[in-house]
C-alpha cells in the first residue's frame, strides 16, 4: 500500500525553505523530538540545495512509509540534472564539484538513519533518506 506523499517542487532557493518546512511538520506530527525534527529539516535543506545548485529544478517528497520492516519518514529529492558521476566520492566528507564546503551528502547521511542514491550521470538522480518513526507514538 502506497503511502500518501507531499510534494513540493524545487526551483528556487525559496523552495528550499518549504520543503524544509514541510518536512518539520510531518516530523512533528509523527512524534519526532525537536532535536530530530531539526535534523530531518536540515538534511531536507542539503538536498534540496543540491537540487537549485546542480539541477536546477527537481521535487521533493515527503511520505511515511515501512523501509526495513519499520515506519520510517521518508524523503525523496529527485531530479532530471548531469547525475552524480562518483557517488562514493560525493559521500565523501569535504568533497565539492562546486563553491560549497562539501557538507551536502554525507552531512545528511549523518543527520538520518539512512540514505540511499540512485544517479547516473545524464540522467538525473534520486536521493532518498529517511529517519525511523519514534516507535511510543
Amino acid at each position: 500500500m502506497a503511502a500518501e506523499s507531499h510534494v513540493i517542487l524545487v526551483k528556487v532557493s525559496g523552495d528550499i525553505v518549504i520543503a524544509r518546512q514541510a518536512g518539520r511538520e510531518l516530523a512533528a506530527e509523527l512524534g519526532f523530538s525537536l532535536t530530530d525534527r531539526t535534523m530531518i529539516s536540515t538534511a531536507i535543506s542539503e538536498i534540496a540545495r543540491n537540487i537549485t545548485s546542480y539541477a536546477g529544478t527537481g521535487e521533493v517528497r515527503l511520505l511515511v512509509d515501512e523501509r526495513e520492516g519499520r515506519r520510517a519518514l521518508i524523503v525523496q529529492a529527485e531530479d532530471q540534472g548531469p547525475g552524480i558521476r562518483d557517488i562514493t566520492r560525493a559521500l565523501e566528507d569535504g568533497y565539492s564539484t562546486g563553491r560549497g564546503l562539501g557538507l551536502g551528502l554525507p552531512g545528511a547521511r549523518r543527520l538520518m538513519d539512512r540514505l540511499t542514491i540512485d544517479s547516473n550521470p545524464g540522467q538525473g538522480t534520486l536521493i532518498e533518506m529517511w529517519k525511523w518513526v519514534p516507535e511510543n507514538v
